[in-house]
């Protein structure tokens, strides 16, 4: 169990008040919307590096570096150092992608095997633009706008990003095969 699951089940169904305004994604919209400070929320699960909590009937999604906006210790953001290399760089798009679920699904996207490619693209002023080539369990899923923000959000936390794209495409279509071994292991499908 990792730290912010850890956190999650110890205060699982309690209610907190906002200790500031905080910024969340929305479920299933995937729109960043602002929480303020006050605002009574219940924590739900966290998976990877988020926190899911409801207010107000609907539910959010709180990064692990916001988490003092709960009164809680917050996990650091990753980042990466200025110096860098490409492959450093993609690593950590890699890294950071497989702290991203479905918040339907316990299992990050990676090894649920939504993630078909990574691009990572050098511009001449110096910048890196980063493409996400994705699928989503079924068509009509309603979780792929929150989840392309959750990866956006989480890979932005590298300076030498400035712009992430996220391409949600249904071919070939997503199959039980593309899962990792350990994902099929998480969900009982062996």
């Amino acid at each position: 169990m990792s730290d912010i699951e850890r956190v999650a089940s110890l205060h699982k169904g309690q209610q907190l008040p906002l200790q500031r305004d905080v910024a969340a994604i929305s479920i299933p919209f995937g729109k960043t919307e602002t929480l303020a400070e006050d605002s009574i929320v219940s924590v739900m699960q966290a998976k990877g590096s988020s926190v899911s909590v409801g207010h107000e009937g609907r539910l959010y999604l709180i990064e692990g570096s916001n988490l003092d906006a709960l009164g809680l210790e917050p996990l650091p953001r990753p980042t990466l150092p200025e110096d860098a290399t490409d492959e450093q760089i993609e690593q950590f798009v890699w890294d950071q992608l497989r702290t991203c679920f479905d918040p339907e699904i316990p299992v990050n996207i990676v090894d649920l095997g939504l993630v078909y490619g990574c691009r990572i693209e050098r511009l001449i002023s110096g910048e890196r633009i980063v493409t996400i080539r994705m699928t989503l369990t079924a068509p009509g899923c309603g979780m792929g706008d929150v989840i392309a923000a959750d990866a956006r959000n989480k890979i932005l936390g590298a300076p030498q990003i400035s712009k992430v794209h996220t391409e949600i495409v249904f071919d070939p279509p997503w199959s039980r095969e593309m899962m990792s071994d350990e994902a099929k292991l998480e969900l009982g499908m062996f």
